[in-house]
């Protein structure tokens, strides 16, 4: 478990009130803070372990410096980018999110947007405010038989499809995680995009904001769907480009759209707010009774868990961490982190590369979490205090660790007994017992059946008051052979002893 105990949660955002009683009823210390400036906030995060958030708070660069005990980010609903994922994951933050929160909210707001735009029924309803009567004005058309394309068939993109075939509309959609075979079973046919575009009356957006989906409808796109086209993004401001969008409800390209996020939030530019064929509402994907006090509660059970060491779920950039919970992985993942500690004791530094290899079934999936653990080993015996299974592979990059298929002329090969992780063999070495890897240990390569290396080192433990607990020897290979002595603390100065061996370190694991 690479977090440290959890104990003091910043809530900066408006939550249900569920969420704050879970976490006290977890024995969690909750301060709610909501509608903080930046400094407010700068100075607040300081001293808190947690800091859960909905959109409004912005968690940036600067917040993740200024955190000085922040170990999680948690956001109580779907998209993270108000959260930068990269400096939090860089500090070894974890960020959690709660994925199926405010799924149904979303799509329900969707389908409403549809059928709004289609019957026109906010522009009628203010019509009739206004005291007219213009039942010729608001022509619409029927959703039976319509052509519906769905980008990003998610949780939200699959619940409206499934709604919307109710109104018997025909869905397509493109998606690319998402298998076609998958999606057919929710009715879902895929299709490239560029034949997406021109069949759709009506396109519904569900993406995450990305750098490959930022402006997927533009200029070039509108020019290709079909005239008349109407447009939905209840996902992300900035899916959509906006001046591109005005330019295609100006020429009639598009007919109408209906927008619950933008890019900048409120809109400065009011431009496609007042177009008399644009529906708006303030970001109200997630703004149901039901969401809100979902997303709370999910978030709030996801932390207790984690910080009960339970298990961890909605992790945004923790994937290896996920598998630290598991009884089955928390040994393997103890070895891995074991053996990257010992391989940076014999070798001193940590540029280069590494091979990380698994024999057995059980191991075969196992590399997306042991080959972290190793790298956190490896980088932990090089004083990178911070880092974790968050964070390992990442800072393996910046100090120049290329995790490859090379190999590496030393190894450590070890298993589990039971729930201990064990040392069964070292550069070619094999140990005549498993060595458990845990407490202060002694490593030394001298030649084989020498009693004078033994006599020597009790001689030294001896003059150290320091007690020898266990003792595993390995095999001969050239002549020499790797010893591995369990003490009761760690030994002062090695020099005596290096003059009867080929080399020799200690760590503590």
């Amino acid at each position: 478990m690479a977090l440290a105990k959890l104990s003091n949660v910043l809530i900066s955002d408006s939550l249900d009130p569920c969420c704050r009683e879970i976490l006290q009823a977890g024995g969690l210390q909750v301060l709610e803070k909501p509608n903080l400036s930046k400094e407010e906030l700068l100075t607040q995060v300081k001293d808190c372990d947690v800091l859960i958030v909905r959109s409004a708070t912005k968690v940036t660069a600067d917040i993740i410096r200024a955190a000085e005990r922040l170990q999680v980010i948690g956001r109580a609903g779907t998209g993270v980018d108000n959260v930068d994922v990269e400096a939090a994951t860089r500090k070894g933050i974890l960020v959690m999110n709660t994925p199926a929160g405010n799924s149904l909210s979303a799509a329900e707001l969707t389908c409403g947007m549809i059928m709004s735009l289609a019957r026109q029924i906010p522009q009628a309803a203010a019509s009739m405010k206004e005291g007219k009567w213009d039942r010729k004005k608001f022509m619409g058309m029927e959703l039976q038989g319509k052509i519906l394309g769905i980008l990003g068939l998610g949780r939200i993109g699959r619940e409206v499809a499934t709604r919307m075939q109710s109104f018997g509309m025909k869905t397509i959609g493109y998606d690319p995680i998402i298998l076609p075979e998958e999606s057919v079973t929710f009715g879902v046919q895929q299709l490239p995009l560029e034949q997406i575009w021109p069949l759709c009356d009506f396109i519904t957006v569900h993406t995450p904001l990305l750098p490959s989906t930022t402006g997927l409808l533009n200029d070039s796109t509108f020019a290709k769907c079909r005239r008349g086209v109407q447009v939905v993004n209840c996902a992300r401001g900035g899916i959509v480009d906006e001046g591109a969008l005005l330019r295609a409800l100006q020429s009639g390209q598009c007919a109408g759209a209906a927008l619950d996020v933008f890019t900048q939030e409120p809109p400065q530019d009011r431009d496609l707010v007042n177009h008399p064929n644009v529906i708006c509402c303030p970001h109200l994907g997630a703004s149901t009774r039901e969401a809100q006090s979902r997303c709370g509660k999910e978030i709030a059970l996801q932390i207790v868990d984690l910080a009960k060491g339970k298990a961890l779920a909605g992790t945004v950039n923790g994937q290896a961490l996920s598998s630290a919970f598991a009884p089955q992985t928390k040994p393997w993942i103890t070895l891995a982190k074991a053996l990257g500690l010992l391989l940076h004791t014999m070798v001193k530094q940590v540029n280069g590369s590494i091979q990380v290899s698994t024999l057995g079934e059980p191991l075969q999936n196992a590399g997306n979490y042991l080959t972290p653990a190793v790298v956190t080993g490896l980088l932990a015996g090089a004083a990178q205090k911070d880092v974790n299974l968050v964070n390992g592979l990442l800072l393996a990059q910046e100090v120049g660790l290329k995790v490859t298929l090379l190999g590496s002329p030393y190894r450590a090969v070890g298993s589990v007994q039971g729930s201990t992780p064990v040392l069964q063999e070292l550069n070619g070495a094999t140990f005549k017992q498993l060595v458990p890897l845990a407490g202060t240990l002694l490593i030394y390569r001298a030649k084989a059946s020498n009693p004078s290396t033994l006599s020597a080192l009790i001689e030294l433990l001896g003059k150290a008051g320091v007690q020898l607990q266990s003792y595993q020897s390995s095999s001969a290979v050239g002549g020499e052979e790797w010893s591995v002595v369990g003490l009761s603390s760690a030994l002062q100065n090695l020099s005596e002893l290096k003059q009867h061996v080929t080399e020799a370190f200690q760590l503590t694991v």
